[in-house]
């Protein structure tokens, strides 16, 4: 009787192995980099629920408390999201009473959108929830390695950049 095949489909379960998948094999930081940013998501969905906002709406709060009232269009250039899912964000956050949604007087076919003085208690959330975030994430990280960790990722961030269309201060090239 022959031995059996370990390379067998069945043989070892894909979860009890450290291997890359083989696809990732070519891009092992790439594929690490997915999964931190994915593990990132959920760890800041957990945060943010407290606060009783989505992970994403943050964003739109984040960009509406420092810019005052905006165009609906150029929140949704601004947050780098399909304008149907800024809609449906906007459309929570305004039931929640955190966002206004007008008219804009200068063009009544487009339409203003700020944040309320009611949102001003979910900014204190959010900044605590970044906070209780941005530790989460760094724990068993000295201040060095922190640095060093925000100047590599800026690099990454700018190859990114370079080859996106719609990143701010960057050409695409």
């Amino acid at each position: 009787m022959p031995a059996p095949d370990p390379t067998a489909p069945g043989s070892e379960p894909a979860a009890c192995t450290d291997a890359l998948p083989s696809a990732a094999r070519g891009g092992p930081l790439s594929h690490t980099l997915s999964r931190v940013a994915r593990l990132h998501r959920i760890a800041a969905g957990k945060f943010l629920k407290a606060a009783g906002i989505y992970p994403g709406q943050e964003f739109v709060m984040m960009y509406l408390w420092d810019a005052g009232p905006v165009r609906q269009s150029e929140l949704i250039k601004a947050v780098d999201l399909d304008p149907s899912t800024v809609t449906k964000m906007l459309q929570r956050l305004e039931q929640s009473g955190h966002v206004r949604r007008s008219p804009d007087p200068a063009d009544r076919r487009a339409v203003l959108v700020e944040a309320t003085s009611a949102s001003c208690s979910l900014h204190d959330q959010v900044s605590g929830a970044w906070s209780s975030l941005e530790e989460h994430t760094l724990a068993g990280l000295d201040a060095p390695e922190r640095a060093e960790l925000a100047r590599l990722l800026g690099k990454v961030e700018a190859n990114l950049c370079k080859a996106t269309l719609g990143c701010p201060g960057v050409a695409p090239g």
